[in-house]
């Protein structure tokens, strides 16, 4: 009975050639279609923009017309856009505009804000990067300072986790600085 324990034993010693190696971390692969966009126009309303492919408009349920959300049902995030017109009210919609991307100061590692000036489409405004486990990451807001005022703002329908969040929010972030890039103000109209 020891012989054939030992046998055993010296069998298991040499059977297990290669060594035990720690696997290498495995890292999640995230793979987007590179962006192709075309305009998106109402004709009721006051602005245009490009918008990917991938995503599609429909009416914001908050009633307003001239509110939309950009829906990307594979990324499960959705950017809001509203828009108010400026009725002698510049400086509040600024303050309202403003305040937005401070409510996520307690959940938020970061927020960065970037000037946007684009003076041959007419459009000013500011772009917000939120970094951290904050509900939108990325909003904006866009005016021609006298009759034309559009937010957005991006939000995911999953709790933040900003790690799982990232590739897909970093690829939104993307798609809004093009569209704050192409956006038009129509002459001679206004909500």
């Amino acid at each position: 009975m020891k012989k054939l324990i030992f046998l055993i034993f010296l069998g298991s010693l040499f059977s297990c050639g290669d060594e035990v190696q720690p696997k290498p971390n495995a890292y999640l692969s995230l793979d987007y279609p590179d962006a192709e966009y075309s305009t998106y126009l109402d004709e009721n309303c006051p602005y245009s923009f490009e918008k990917n492919s991938i995503a599609t408009v429909a009416p914001s349920r908050a009633g307003n017309e001239c509110w939309v959300n950009i829906e990307y049902r594979d990324l499960k995030g959705t950017i809001f856009i509203t828009y108010q017109p400026v009725r002698n009210n510049l400086d509040s919609l600024l303050t309202d505009a403003q305040k937005l991307p401070l409510q996520h100061t307690i959940k938020a590692d970061a927020i960065e804000g970037s000037v946007y000036t684009n003076d041959f489409h007419n459009t000013y405004g500011m772009f917000y990067q939120v970094e951290g486990n904050a509900a939108s990451q990325a909003q904006f807001y866009l005016t021609d300072s006298t009759r034309h005022f559009l937010t957005g703002s991006v939000y995911f329908e999953v709790q933040p986790n900003f790690d799982s969040i990232l590739p897909a929010a970093a690829y939104l972030k993307e798609d809004i600085k093009h569209l704050m890039e192409t956006v038009e103000w129509k002459d001679g109209m206004q909500d």
